[in-house]
Formats: structure tokens, C-alpha cells, sequence
């Protein structure tokens, strides 16, 4: 009977989020310019661009620049995080991805110490390479590839993981949990002996107007655009309405509510409980001021969007 009475209360929740008339969060500091115009004039040393994009969101929030400017060169989508992302419609992705012209397409996750998919990658290169005029770098006998993508997509991690496959060395490029660690275009990092490759690193690079605020809201979640600048209350919410419109009720049990629900400020106020966020203000009231303990909503927030992008929710596919 209360399954039942759960399920009924699902079929009334939202099926539309409301943005609100929130315009969309744009994020694009100077060094994202320069990286930009740095990718564009070290082009001719390379033979392969890779760009790499978040598998849970592998259509919303590519960066359609990296396609106008960077095109010219035989390309290797790689969409990292499949760790996190539901890909049981995984070959319908990859057929509407071919429709849209991109052929290859590899599935990575960079973070695990053992990834088959990571030693797929050089092999893929050098036949997609093979297929393709090398323009003026026929002499050469190494491959020099450009790892490009918006921020926090795992550009570093991949590096690093290449190198640990390949050549059994520990990472060369830094890594961390918050979009724009890289600022600028490195000097080559060789990922591979047989045959001899070097990739150059760059900065995660968003698209100077983002399509859409709901494209947007994707990124914010994934973690490419910084929380502040949308508000993690927005994103909170919005990480709510995906979670119950997919079907994801894992945050039930992981918070100890009595059902899923589509109230943003209910879930906070369990998540604080459950968690101990909590702050104590200063309340003025007719015989004085009452200090009172009152739920964090911004740390339970946090902690909802930490824990989605931990995997801790299930494996979600938001596109």
C-alpha cells in the first residue's frame, strides 16, 4: 500500500522544470580565450584532435567553436565517465552521434586503475590517422595529438591514464575536482612508446554563449561550469526533477526519506538532518533574541550535488 501511494505521488510530479527566466550562466575568463587561440596556431603540429566530453551528457554542451576551428584534423570523440553515466541506450547514442558526423566515438573511464577502453585509444589514433592525409607532417614518424573539451570533462585524468597503460609512468598533468585547473596549452606529454605519441594538454574551453539554459544547467551539474555562478540551491533542484524524472529513487534510501519527493526544500531539510548539517542564527522575538538551530540548505545542497557526481545516485544518462 505505501509503494502504491509513492508511485501515485511520482505521476504528479513536475514534468517541466521551471528556470524561472534565469538567463544562462556564462563562464568564459580569459584564459579560456587564450587557450582557444593557442589550440588554433599549434594545429599544424598536429595529426589527430581527441575531444573529450562528459558520457552523461554526450550531446548537451559540446563545444561547437572546437567544431568550426578545430575541425580540419581527423577527430576521436571520447566520452569520459561511463563509470557514471547509464548506457543501456549506448548504441542509440552512438547512431544519432554517426548522423551527426562523428564516426569515432571510444567510451573511457579515465579514473580506474584498469580501463580496456584506455588501450583502445592508441590503436584508434594511428588507423584513424592512416585514413587521413597528414597534411605537412608526412615525414614525421611520431604522432602528435590535441586533447580538447569543456572543463572538468577529465582531459588531465585521460593524460595520465595513457601514461600509466602505455608506459607504466605516473601522471604528468594535474588533475582536480573543479573545472579550470589547466590554463594553458602544454608542452607535449608523451602517452605512448610503440608507436612514439605525444598529446598536448589544454585548457577546458566553454562555448562563449551557451545554447541554452537548460544545456546549461547539464554542465552546472556535471560539474563544468562553477557552482556559484548558477547556485547550487538551482542546481540542487534541477539534480531533484532529473533524478525523479528518470526514474532514480536511490536518494530515498541514501537520505532516509519516507518516500521520493518533488520538493527541493523537503529533501534539503532530511539531508541536513541526516547529515548534521545544521547552523544555529540568532532569532528576534518579543522577550529577545532566541538562538535556534535551523537546517544548512547550502551544505545539504553540496552535498546532494557531490554525491551525484560521485556516482553515489545510480548511473544517470541526463541527455
Amino acid at each position: 500500500m505505501k509503494l502504491q501511494q509513492a508511485l501515485r505521488s511520482v505521476d504528479k510530479f513536475r514534468t517541466v522544470f521551471d528556470f524561472g527566466g534565469r538567463d544562462v550562466a556564462h563562464w568564459f575568463p580569459g584564459h579560456m580565450a587564450k587557450g582557444l587561440k593557442q589550440m588554433r596556431s599549434n594545429l599544424k603540429k598536429v595529426d589527430c584532435i581527441i575531444e573529450i566530453h562528459d558520457a552523461r551528457i554526450p550531446f548537451s554542451g559540446r563545444n561547437h567553436v572546437f567544431q568550426e576551428t578545430l575541425d580540419v584534423r581527423p577527430h576521436l570523440l571520447v566520452l569520459n565517465k561511463m563509470d557514471l553515466a547509464d548506457l543501456s541506450s549506448k548504441q542509440t547514442i552512438l547512431k544519432m552521434l554517426e548522423k551527426n558526423g562523428v564516426k569515432n566515438v571510444l567510451f573511457t573511464d579515465s579514473l580506474k586503475q584498469r580501463d580496456d577502453s584506455i588501450k583502445k585509444l592508441a590503436p584508434m589514433v594511428v588507423e584513424i590517422i592512416e585514413n587521413k592525409p597528414r597534411f605537412n607532417r608526412d615525414e614525421n614518424t611520431d604522432y602528435c595529438l590535441m586533447v580538447i573539451g569543456v572543463p572538468n570533462v577529465g582531459k588531465s585524468s585521460l593524460i595520465n591514464s595513457l601514461r600509466r597503460t602505455n608506459l607504466k609512468k605516473g601522471r604528468a598533468s594535474r588533475v582536480g575536482g573543479e573545472p579550470g585547473i589547466t590554463k594553458a596549452v602544454l608542452t607535449k606529454i608523451q602517452v605512448c612508446e610503440r608507436p612514439i605519441m605525444h598529446l598536448l594538454d589544454t585548457p577546458g574551453v566553454l562555448p562563449p554563449k551557451i545554447e541554452s539554459v537548460e544545456t546549461g544547467m547539464k554542465l552546472a551539474l556535471c560539474g563544468t561550469i562553477l557552482d556559484h555562478l548558477v547556485g547550487e540551491d538551482i542546481i540542487a533542484d534541477y539534480l531533484l526533477y532529473s533524478l525523479n524524472r528518470l526514474g532514480k529513487f536511490s536518494y530515498v534510501e541514501r537520505y532516509d526519506l519516507q518516500e521520493p519527493s518533488d520538493d527541493i526544500q523537503h529533501v534539503l531539510k532530511r539531508i541536513s538532518v541526516k547529515l548534521g548539517k545544521t547552523q544555529r542564527v540568532k532569532a528576534i522575538t518579543g522577550v529577545g533574541n532566541v538562538t535556534v538551530t535551523v537546517p544548512n540548505y547550502t551544505a545539504a545542497a553540496y552535498d546532494f550535488i557531490r554525491a551525484f557526481r560521485k556516482g553515489e545516485l545510480g548511473l544517470v544518462m541526463l541527455d
